[in-house]
């Protein structure tokens, strides 16, 4: 059986098990009746003396579950409100936790976002930006609707912010084009054969993204023989959405608008 420490990192699976198997979360028989949603791993309780600890068994759960499976599992206990012998974990833990388990899934999202607090009145974007990450691995085909609402919301607000009149009907390609021109970021508005091909690189990241959710999100109803995304599809969304969006934001804060 493959050691915890190579799925999630240690300080993740370490915090996880002081908060839910140790001071507060949950006794032996809820620990088997949780797990068994993920794994037989646990098997039925049985009454004995001399068996294995709370946190021995939430590592042996944990243990027996995928990379992807553990980060689902850790983020439903975060939203668990359901009985349990223990006092649950301090909002502060759980709020730790969750951070570190979503970062996880879209490793880029902290540095791609650091600009995105300095921005007044963006709260859509906030919200969609969050909700793409936490719908990575539980919600996969959520996640890609997320993922590329926040980019249409950033183009939004940026083409909002510097004047420029959009169309709002749903066409990603033409709205990040709208937004790219205003800030002269567009391929057709450089010469330089390194900096076109680049900005070409990322326009084509985002009409790959509208595809992409058009195709495997749940923005769309499915029919019997539709594929469904993995979370790895939805991470790759997800990453390429947030390193767009993130190039627009900073470009719009160290580029603002001429006066006119």
């Amino acid at each position: 059986m493959p050691s915890v420490r190579s799925k999630l990192p240690y300080k993740v699976t370490k915090l996880a098990t002081d908060m839910f198997a140790r001071d507060t979360g949950f006794s032996g028989p809820e620990l088997h009746r949780i797990f068994a949603d993920y794994t037989d791993v646990l098997g039925s309780y049985t009454m004995s003396g001399g068996g294995p600890s709370r946190w021995q068994l939430f590592e042996t759960g944990l243990n027996s579950l995928s990379s992807d499976d553990q980060r689902r599992f850790l983020l439903d206990l975060c939203t668990y409100d359901g009985p349990s012998k223990y006092p649950m974990p301090s909002e502060e833990d759980i709020a730790k936790l969750r951070s570190l388990l979503l970062q996880g899934s879209a490793p880029g999202s902290t540095a791609a976002s650091d600009r995105l607090e300095q921005l007044e009145d963006w709260d859509g974007v906030q919200r969609s930006w969050t909700a793409a990450l936490d719908k990575v691995v539980s919600d996969p085909e959520g996640a890609i609707t997320a993922a590329r609402t926040t980019l249409e919301s950033v183009c939004k607000h940026i083409c909002d912010e510097r004047g420029v009149a959009y169309e709002d009907g749903g066409d990603l390609a033409k709205l990040y084009k709208a937004a790219a021109a205003a800030m002269e970021i567009a391929p057709d508005q450089h010469t330089e054969k390194i900096i076109k091909q680049i900005l070409s690189g990322v326009a084509t990241v985002v009409s790959g993204l509208a595809a992409m959710r058009n195709s495997l999100s749940d923005s769309h109803g499915r029919g019997k023989t539709s594929v469904r995304p993995a979370p790895r599809h939805a991470k790759l969304a997800v990453n390429a959405g947030f390193a767009v969006a993130g190039f627009l934001i900073d470009t719009h804060v160290e580029k603002p608008a001429r006066p006119t």
